[in-house]
């Protein structure tokens, strides 16, 4: 089990600065699609990155202004829009710049390694805070790099949701990295800016159901959401290797068309239900990304946030009533996701113009997959990371990627230290299920590889 790590101040030689874009870029008002533009994702995604060897401070900074031509929304300002309802949030590009704050701590790479799988308050040092007075002053994009003491650095990132999601975030990084590597040279893909082409019918045409949505005006018979905010919540991570996730889609019976995703949000969605010990009437939801991109035929590089959040939904009793129904909880996760049509997303874009709106968080798991972006294999010259993740935890789950093993998933998800233990012991494996499924090609174990390493938010 991993001890908390409580991590030593970061040093600031220098003052924080902002990087504007190298050369001239748009100056205009950039729409946000009713996509962006939720409440729900009006926070800034915070990510770190632990690499081995550092990267001059002057040649990210070069780096950096040259890529913010590109990615000149990020240089901007977000605003409440003009033209529209003042409820809508635009981003003004005024080419004002991004916060890059340089710094030190007195630590290596080796000794946060471990300790960096489960975030801690502490880990917030390695992110520079702005002082602002509400969300919309703070800057889009704001960076701190440490240098530590081996000579190794932390690359900390803090990119408004609003304007992009992970597959943009990781767009964005691997473009930086690559005018890094390569100064002289072109972008291998050029961000596409425009949401237009997301823009609701007018007028609204709402023809399905959006179980991932409520009314501000309904107030849910249980809140979960609101009561988790007011425990004391603790970090737990699991790691499912190729062995883990073999046996978890055997589990399902039908292995060839359960994907590791479905297999695992499957799971750990039945064991969050199960710690819970909710009323069996208990209606809960399953909400989790998925990328529209293609569905939708937006452009190559389109940068914004392309994803809606699919929903599956059961009563406690049939999600958990026996051990044997693994199979119907998958069942719940692929059509979720099959239900997302073409049609089904642009009603939920229209579904989105009232603005009493919301994401239904009151009963439900949110998991948001980071494992398939490509974000562990971001290179600034010195090396891939050893490691990447969040910044914090908090009470959403995430899907991580494992270093040097692309078949493998890390869960990470916060939940009340009163449920602690009930959560690992049902995140664990029963290898009774691979006896009962015939699983005689899977190497017995009663484990997830690196199983349950728990520590306090």
């Amino acid at each position: 089990m991993l001890q908390y790590v409580e991590l030593p101040d970061c040093f600031y030689p220098t003052p924080p600065v902002t990087i504007p874009p190298s050369a001239p870029t748009p100056k205009q008002s950039l729409y946000l699609s009713n996509l962006d533009d939720q409440k729900f994702l009006r926070f800034s995604i915070k990510y770190l990155f632990l690499f081995k060897k550092s990267v001059s401070f002057d040649t990210l900074k070069s780096s950096l202004a040259r890529v913010l031509v590109d990615y000149y929304p990020l240089a901007g300002r977000l605003r409440t829009s003009i033209e529209e309802d003042h409820n809508k949030l635009e981003v003004d590009c005024n080419g004002e710049g991004a916060v890059f704050a340089e710094a030190f701590m007195d630590a290596s790479a080796e000794e946060l390694l471990e300790s960096s799988k489960l975030p801690n308050k502490s880990w917030r040092k390695l992110l520079y805070r702005v002082e602002a007075q509400s969300f919309l002053d703070v800057p889009p994009l704001v960076i701190q790099v440490t240098s530590l003491r081996c000579g190794g650095m932390i690359l900390c990132t803090a990119i408004n949701h609003c304007l992009c999601d992970g597959i943009g975030t990781s767009q964005f990084l691997h473009a930086w990295a690559h005018l890094t590597t390569n100064p002289t040279t072109n972008l291998t893909i050029t961000p596409f800016h425009w949401r237009h082409v997301l823009r609701s019918q007018n007028p609204a045409q709402v023809k399905l159901p959006h179980p991932s949505y409520t009314r501000t005006k309904l107030t849910p018979q249980v809140d979960l959401f609101t009561w988790m905010q007011t425990q004391s919540l603790v970090a737990t991570s699991f790691t499912f290797g190729p062995t883990e996730v073999l046996r978890l889609k055997k589990h399902s019976r039908v292995p060839r068309n359960t994907t590791t995703f479905e297999a695992v949000a499957a799971h750990t969605w039945r064991s969050w239900v199960r710690s819970l010990n909710l009323g069996p009437t208990v209606t809960v939801k399953l909400l989790f990304s998925v990328n529209v991109r293609k569905k939708l035929n937006l452009p190559e590089g389109f940068y914004g946030n392309g994803f809606v959040l699919a929903c599956a939904e059961s009563s406690v009793w049939d999600l958990v009533s026996s051990d044997d129904n693994f199979h119907h909880v998958v069942k719940l996760v692929q059509q979720a996701k099959g239900d997302l049509s073409e049609e089904c997303v642009r009603s939920m874009i229209d579904l989105l113009e009232d603005k009493k709106v919301r994401t239904d968080l009151s009963t439900s798991l949110v998991i948001s997959q980071w494992s398939r972006l490509g974000l562990e294999d971001v290179d600034f010259g010195e090396g891939k990371p050893v490691h990447m993740g969040p910044l914090t935890s908090d009470v959403y789950c995430l899907f991580l990627p494992v270093v040097g093993d692309a078949k493998a998933v890390r869960v990470l998800v916060s939940v009340p230290e009163s449920v602690v233990e009930r959560f690992q012991g049902y995140m664990m494996i029963n290898e009774s299920w691979e006896k009962d499924h015939g699983d005689g090609d899977v190497n017995n174990t009663n484990n997830i590889n690196g199983v349950a390493c728990v520590m306090r938010k």
